[in-house]
């Protein structure tokens, strides 16, 4: 035995030198000999041996050998194939390649006869999409490092100069961030590295990211703003194995979608390896250049006929708004169960307001690691889609250091270096609070936020000029506790109107929330149990200024306290109790005892109610910003439910009523492919008893010049008032579906929209006969309400959005009710919004 152990320790003391010695580190940059420009993702390896690695985007590379090897080759798109000798007794050297314009060469592909190749290639694709595609795996998770980087491009002389710019340009040329081609300065403003781990469930589809580390530099959004949170990989899953990719809220067809030869055409240019692939190379490009479509060159392995690289690019001629480029950049790497993961994304947004104007560009790099497949955890496990722990937010100077990746290009070191210091100007913090008070309404003052700043006037002519001050205090006092209060007044009507809610936070993890709420102001009955529809800020403005007695005004003292949880993903059921006082200020009276003439009246009532509310939303994604509250962020596949149940307690309070309330909403946006994108909301309703109409249901008309999709556009305030009703609502924005085609047309990039709204309802007799003919004080006729017979109101839209790319019209026609007083049959209705 000693015998074996002597032999055994020799072997070790020479072997491992040797071992050593074999162990060859080699890396370079990859460069176009004609221009010098880096090739980003080329291909090098060692010919006829399964070592190879992939190029940065900045064509730079390092492999490492396990044994001895004599020649490395380098190849890539369009370029010669180049190989360089390895010089001999060196561990370590640096080898870099100029590659030269390369000539086709195509690897055997079996076509049909008169067959474009390149088909013959992705029909294979689609058959090995089970076999290939995420999908398919019961779970995966990764490591994942996101870096996001924005700067000014084309930035005119005159503005450079400014104190803001100016500075900044400074602070970028004496760190030595390079300028354009043209020698005008690239001003960076703001950088993120995020570190995080990513699961996915996809039985049911679940996603889960935490986020471990994050560092923002520059003029960064505030910390715990919905865009600090929305950095990481839940936010660039580029995966072109679905059909549709979601791009800048618009939908983009894959080059390997399912319906691949109706919108692409191909064309088969080379076999080549990437790195131990051997891959076919084709060119794609859209049929018609005006699609949201790509662009560009995928590779598709030989052995599985799976996505193994793409660079592709938005066609430039594309329907889209204000975006100059966009392009993509994508490696995929095998799972030991068979399916492709992203390893390396690289994104490229250019997005310019006119031609010729200072333009901003935006860079994503996400570089994936630590693959692990078919290991789900607990279903419980993903129901937070989004986490950050709470040691993210102290990330130590050298973290990302120690820690990246990947390596930064030397204008990339000197980018964060430049951004690091722009973060400490005072000229860049005061431009961020203005942007701030721009996005949020609400100016930052120490611990509080007063505003809404565009609530602080208003004119109306019940309360004449209106005047309000208001604040909200800010997580800096109290991350689980939120207060807002106003206080306002109207100089014609001289009162005082006031407002206080204040939320408590108990459990972040369910989002268990209790609220008091405590308001006395001037409403009116039009808006009242509309607020789901209330979204267009220019309607809303428009209904609650200038003459508001169309709306029937009052004023309403309301107080409710409130609790919510989320029970499981998606699932919020919320309890209300109400209590509110209205005093109507027009001629208003109902009978409190059975009606009949005579009978007593009252001209003002009270309600108190309790509210039991539960919204279902299985594939939301809810943000927590720093204001304590929660935004839906991107897309969703399945439909929004909300069941709501109102029952009025008489005598509680003093209340006047008793009564049961039932509403269902449904909203769901769905993707029609070609056609572009529907929008609908169903909204159905039942109140089965005895109420003024106040309490019943007013549907929402829209007397502005503004179009609102929450509204009907061609009924009047007040027109029509249910107690049963169901209202369908839909848009459908057909993109640049048919006017992409029309040559005089397809130039100004105008895209069709379709509206239609049907409301069936109806109120009882009982409900009719609670108002008196006449005002019991007065004997002066009342204004009564209408109901809604046996035939529907109808009425539907079509229009062009996008003109002059802010603006959008819609010519409505009403196709019921035509012949009611003051109907308008026909109208034009006007909105702006901001599209890309």
């Amino acid at each position: 035995m000693m015998k074996y152990a002597y032999s055994l320790l020799l072997l070790l003391l020479v072997g491992i030198p040797g071992a050593r010695a074999q162990r060859i580190v080699c890396s370079g940059h990859v460069t176009e000999a004609a221009t010098g420009q880096p090739v980003p993702f080329a291909s090098v390896f060692v010919r006829g041996t399964s070592q190879g690695t992939t190029a940065d985007d900045n064509g730079r590379y390092q492999l490492t050998l396990a044994g001895p090897a004599d020649t490395l080759v380098a190849t890539a798109i369009g370029f010669a194939p180049q190989r360089k000798a390895l010089p001999g007794g060196a561990s370590r050297f640096t080898v870099n390649f100029a590659l030269g314009p390369g000539s086709v060469s195509l690897g055997e592909v079996v076509v049909r006869p008169r067959e474009n190749p390149a088909y013959a290639i992705l029909r294979r694709v689609q058959q090995q999409k089970p076999r290939n595609d995420k999908r398919q795996l019961t779970a995966f998770e990764f490591d994942s490092y996101n870096r996001t980087e924005v700067s000014l491009r084309n930035l005119p002389a005159q503005l450079g100069r400014r104190t803001v710019l100016g500075q900044i340009t400074r602070v970028a040329d004496s760190l030595g961030v390079p300028r354009d081609s043209s020698g005008r300065p690239v001003v960076p403003i703001f950088a993120s590295e995020v570190l995080s781990r990513f699961y996915q469930l996809n039985q049911p589809l679940r996603k889960r990211e935490v986020i471990r580390q994050r560092q923002l530099r520059g003029a960064a959004p505030r910390e715990g703003s919905v865009v600090s949170q929305i950095l990481g990989a839940s936010f660039q899953d580029w995966d072109f194995y679905l059909n549709w990719q979601q791009l800048l809220g618009k939908d983009f067809i894959s080059p390997i979608a399912d319906g691949w030869r109706f919108t692409y055409e191909y064309e088969l240019q080379d076999s080549v390896w990437v790195g131990e692939d051997f891959c076919y190379r084709l060119a794609v490009a859209p049929r018609r250049p005006q699609d949201l479509a790509f662009t560009g060159t995928i590779w598709i392995t030989k052995e599985g006929y799976a996505l193994r690289r793409l660079d592709l690019r938005v066609s430039p001629r594309a329907n889209l708004n204000y975006v100059e480029g966009v392009q993509v950049s994508q490696e995929l790497t095998p799972t030991p169960a068979g399916p492709w993961l992203p390893r390396r994304t690289r994104v490229v947004i250019g997005l310019k307001p006119t031609k010729g104007s200072t333009g901003v560009e935006a860079r994503f790099i996400t570089v994936n690691s630590a693959f692990d497949a078919n290991q789900p955890h607990p279903l419980p496990f993903y129901d937070r889609p989004l986490e950050t722990a709470p040691e993210a937010f102290q990330t130590p100077a050298d973290y990302f250091a120690r820690h990246r990746p990947d390596s930064l290009s030397t204008t990339e070191q000197a980018t964060l270096a430049a951004l690091d210091s722009v973060q400490r100007l005072p000229a860049v913090r005061s431009v961020l609070e203005i942007a701030d008070v721009a996005v949020n309404g609400y100016y930052r003052a120490g611990r509080f936020d007063l505003g809404p700043v565009l609530s602080t006037y208003g004119f109306n002519n019940i309360e004449g000029h209106r005047l309000r001050v208001g604040f909200r205090t800010t997580p800096e006092l109290s991350r689980d506790w939120l207060l807002r209060t106003y206080l306002a007044y109207g100089t014609r009507d001289g009162r005082f109107k006031y407002g206080l809610r204040v939320n408590r936070i108990l459990d972040r993890q369910r989002w268990t929330v209790l609220g008091f709420e405590h308001r006395h102001d001037i409403d009116q009955v039009a808006l009242l149990d509309n607020d789901y529809a209330l979204e267009n800020p220019l309607f809303e403005a428009s209904a609650r200024l200038g003459n508001i007695s169309s709306g029937r005004p009052l004023r309403r003292t309301l107080t409710t306290v409130s609790a919510q949880t989320d029970l499981f993903r998606g699932f919020t059921p919320r309890v209300l109790l109400r209590y509110q006082h209205f005093t109507p200020l027009y001629s208003f009276a109902y009978y409190t005892e059975t009606p009949a003439p005579g009978a007593p009246t009252d001209d003002q009532f009270s309600l108190a109610e309790v509210v039991l509310e539960t919204r279902y939303a299985p594939d939301e994604v809810l943000v927590q910003d720093n204001q304590n509250r929660r935004t839906p962020i991107g897309l969703k596949r399945w439909p929004v439910f909300t069941l709501r149940y109102t029952r009025g307690v008489h005598g509680l309070l003093g209340a006047d009523f008793s009564y049961h309330k039932f509403n269902l909403l449904i909203d769901q946006s769905i993707r029609l492919g070609q056609l572009g994108r529907t929008d609908y909301r169903l909204d159905a309703g039942y109140i089965p008893s005895t109420v003024p109409y106040p309490v019943l249901k007013t549907h929402l008309g829209n007397e502005s010049p503004f179009y609102n999709s929450g509204a009907f556009n061609l009924m009047r305030f007040f027109e029509f008032v249910s107690d049963r009703y169901v209202a369908f609502r839909f848009e459908n924005y057909f993109d640049g579906f048919l006017l992409n085609s029309v040559p005089a047309i397809r130039q100004l990039n105008w895209r069709l929209v379709a509206t239609g709204n049907v409301l069936w309802g109806g109120v009882s007799e009982a409900n009719r006969r609670i108002i008196p003919a006449q005002d019991p004080k007065t004997g002066a006729p009342l204004p009564s309400f209408r109901s809604l017979s046996r035939a529907p109101y109808a009425e539907v839209g079509y229009g062009i959005e996008n003109i002059l790319k802010v603006a959008r019209v819609d010519f409505l026609h009403r196709l019921t009710y035509r012949n009611s007083p003051g109907a308008r049959t026909f109208g034009v209705k006007v909105s702006l919004q901001f599209k890309l």
